[in-house]
């Protein structure tokens, strides 16, 4: 199994199954990432893909100084954080937000599938969205607080704090059922 800096690589020598393997890879979380910033799954697919065409159109610019996830989940970050200043308004729950809710759901469980998976998902969504984030990205995506920090925008010592509280308060959310959730 091709590493996704060796897929990138095979990718720019114009392999494109390579960027293929790269999408499917990385897109259910990618979208569940940016679904945590937007609140709205099409909104968040939508975004996702922005991402890849970002990467498709400016195939040069990836300069391998960080992984090729920090990399997605910084122009995920970005693209999220871009469309939430464009679209300052209120929005008011309707039928068709109920339905998008449980599409969301949808892609969030086949992300977290196992019934102790849920439970910890679900725990996971009653903390504040930043610790939902950095969860996210350490124990889900298990990526290293050097490259979380570079997509939250935090220090080292920033970053570990605040996957300390995350973890702290997740493990006061989950119980006594849980108490050995560590990691």
């Amino acid at each position: 199994m091709y590493s996704d800096t060796e897929l990138y690589k095979e990718f720019l020598l114009g392999n494109k199954d390579a960027f293929d393997e790269l999408m499917d890879r990385h897109r259910k979380n990618l979208i569940c990432f940016i679904n945590s910033y937007v609140k709205d799954i099409e909104t968040a697919e939508d975004l996702a893909q922005d991402v890849f065409v970002y990467i498709l159109i400016n195939k040069k610019e990836y300069d391998y100084k960080c992984k090729m996830k920090t990399y997605l989940y910084t122009i995920a970050k970005c693209r999220a954080l871009n469309f939430l200043k464009r679209k300052r308004k209120i929005m008011f729950l309707n039928e068709n937000e109920i339905n998008q809710n449980t599409y969301a759901n949808e892609i969030e469980e086949e992300v977290f599938k196992g019934e102790t998976k849920q439970k910890i998902f679900s725990a996971i969504k009653e903390l504040k969205e930043d610790y939902q984030r950095a969860i996210f990205l350490a124990d889900i995506e298990e990526l290293p607080y050097s490259e979380i920090g570079k997509i939250i925008n935090k220090t080292l010592p920033q970053t570990k704090m605040v996957i300390y509280r995350a973890r702290k308060n997740l493990k006061k959310i989950l119980g006594k059922e849980y108490k050995n959730y560590e990691r």
